[in-house]
């Protein structure tokens, strides 16, 4: 059997994932919890080997408490369960040593194959919860692509970065020219000299720069 506990501070829910787990025969529901205080008490006391934890909680949240059943219980696995998707909250529950995450709002088949996964050494993460970590991450991937260009643009004066705008909007030189009320001639040696600056190859490369560094928007 596998040996559960359910920690969330409102009845109705551990009654509900209760129900849910005993529904299926190889899974024991041996306590349950409204803080993250009692949980660790309790999965201490009980031998669980599966923490069903919720996020929010009074008196210590799920995070905290999760990063202490990891450090005093590590043969316990723990699956953070909650209405709150946030990606900051997937990432650092996964981090702090997480068997999964799933939203409350998962399906009752879900759950309960959660808690085996977990109980098995598998990871566990809900479709909802995958979408937010590959979110996240490519959020993330954005956001340093974004520093990086922003920080060669600081090479550029005020001029220049103008030209560049216009160049990550796709416009020729002739059209960057007529914005900007100057000669092709001098828009050409505007790009050539940004080029030179930024160590780009082309305008295609100076272009895509400006984009990442959202120059323009």
């Amino acid at each position: 059997m596998i040996r559960v506990l359910v920690t969330d501070d409102e009845p109705l829910i551990r009654a509900g994932i209760k129900m849910i787990l005993t529904s299926a025969d190889d899974v024991d529901v041996v306590g349950e919890a409204t803080n993250g205080h009692e949980a660790i008490a309790l999965a201490r006391a009980r031998r669980v080997d599966v923490v069903l934890l919720d996020i929010q909680m009074p008196g210590m949240d799920g995070l905290t408490a999760l990063a202490e059943l990891h450090r005093t219980v590590p043969d316990t696995r723990v699956l953070i369960l909650t209405t709150f998707g946030a990606q900051q909250n997937v990432l650092r529950a996964l981090a702090e040593g997480s068997a999964g995450f799933l939203l409350k709002d998962s399906a009752p088949v879900e759950l309960i194959r959660a808690v085996r996964a977990a109980a098995a050494g598998e990871a566990y993460l809900s479709p909802s919860a995958t979408r937010h970590v590959v979110n996240s991450l490519t959020s993330g991937q954005t956001a340093l692509r974004a520093e990086q260009a922003r920080r060669r643009l600081e090479k550029l004066a005020g001029r220049e970065l103008e030209v560049l705008a216009l160049l990550g909007e796709g416009l020729s030189n002739a059209d960057a020219g007529k914005r900007l009320h100057m000669s092709e001639a001098t828009v050409k040696t505007y790009v050539s000299r940004i080029l030179a600056k930024l160590n780009c190859e082309n305008r295609v490369q100076a272009a895509l720069l400006a984009r990442d560094a959202g120059l323009g928007d």
